[in-house]
């Protein structure tokens, strides 16, 4: 069963997130910014990270070109309410790009088409 880990600092989308992914048969942690998200991905080694652009504390851009320095090869999905950051060349680096939706069916397919190239079939 495939891991993913939902990086994002409110609430109701971990929870949101979590929910509907577990039922499509994922197996989901969650983190509420980048705070230690290095040793974290270390430790529970997950398929895939879906990361928030826009935390308080913490920007999504930075934390993804952490990830690709230290897990180039560890699937990035980028997830925001704001469209706008896909101009930023920085988020090049991510896998795929999805706006925030209470609609998940965008989210789970660019996950599916995420983890096709990394998981043996």
């Amino acid at each position: 069963m495939p891991k993913i880990l939902v990086v994002d600092d409110e609430e109701h989308i971990r929870l949101l997130y979590s929910e509907e992914l577990k039922e499509a048969g994922y197996e989901v942690i969650t983190a509420e910014n980048g705070y230690k998200l290095m040793e974290r991905i270390e430790d529970e080694k997950p398929d895939l990270v879906i990361l928030d652009i826009k935390m308080v504390d913490y920007n999504g851009l930075d934390i993804l070109q952490d990830l690709r320095n230290h897990f180039y090869d560890l699937p990035v999905i980028l997830s925001t309410a704001y469209d706008t950051f896909k101009e930023d060349t920085k988020s090049i680096a991510a896998d795929f790009y999805v706006v925030k939706s209470f609609d998940l069916t965008e989210l789970k397919k660019k996950i599916a088409m995420a983890l096709e190239t990394r998981l043996p079939t």
